[in-house]
């Protein structure tokens, strides 16, 4: 069964299931917010930068560990153009498969090569999204014991297994409304059309009068 037409259906009993995640923002106000996951990657992630730069878009990049300690220099060029970093663990592993003792080093590690390659003495990256945004109450409940906070989806238009641009761009356009947290891959599965996917979602997104904010900004409007 295809996933894609089944995930706004899912999306409203998982974020009854999971309240204390960030799932929407404030659905009053025509913010929205553009996350990436699985990078950095060292060809899509900065054609991907190119992209966001010329529309001057601030978004989200949950990164991965290995691919941090992989690309830092890539890693930094994210930080240092104002991008809202978050963690999506040291490896793409399903969190439920992790030890607690194994999630809590995973995480530690990604922050520490996040620090390394940004040139950060100590900064503590607060947001984290689970890697296939799978989570159970348990791995909830751990994230908020160590002071995370746990970042899911509104719009996932399944850009990894590369439907077409025209596609995902179609599913982001219509699924997406007030508060909505759109969720596309700069990594080795769907980063090869990221940017110019991209390219193409801003403008009519910015056309329909949304305005794009970071995840941080969206916690506080919530």
């Amino acid at each position: 069964m295809a996933l894609a037409p089944l995930l706004p259906i899912l999306h409203p009993i998982l974020r009854f299931t999971f309240p204390n995640c960030l799932w929407q923002g404030n659905t009053q106000n025509p913010e929205i917010t553009l996350t990436f996951d699985d990078g950095p990657h060292p060809e899509y992630t900065p054609q991907l930068l190119e992209v966001l730069d010329k529309y001057q878009i601030k978004a989200n990049f949950f990164l991965l560990g290995i691919c941090v300690d992989r690309y830092p220099e890539i890693t930094k060029a994210i930080y240092e153009k104002g991008h809202w970093i978050g963690l999506h663990g040291y490896e793409h592993i399903s969190f439920p498969k992790l030890t607690p003792i194994q999630l809590k080093s995973s995480l530690e590690k990604t922050q520490f090569s996040i620090n390394k390659a940004c040139g950060l003495a100590k900064k503590s990256i607060c947001d984290v999204r689970p890697p296939y945004g799978i989570a159970i109450p348990q791995t909830i409940k751990l994230l908020e014991e160590w002071k995370y906070r746990t970042v899911m989806w509104t719009v996932v238009p399944v850009d990894w297994v590369r439907p077409g641009i025209s596609v995902v761009v179609n599913r982001v356009v219509q699924q997406t409304s007030n508060g909505s947290i759109i969720v596309l891959h700069d990594g080795y599965s769907g980063g090869q059309d990221v940017a110019k996917t991209v390219a193409e979602i801003i403008p009519i997104l910015l056309e329909k009068n949304y305005n794009f904010i970071t995840i941080d900004k969206m916690w506080q409007t919530k």
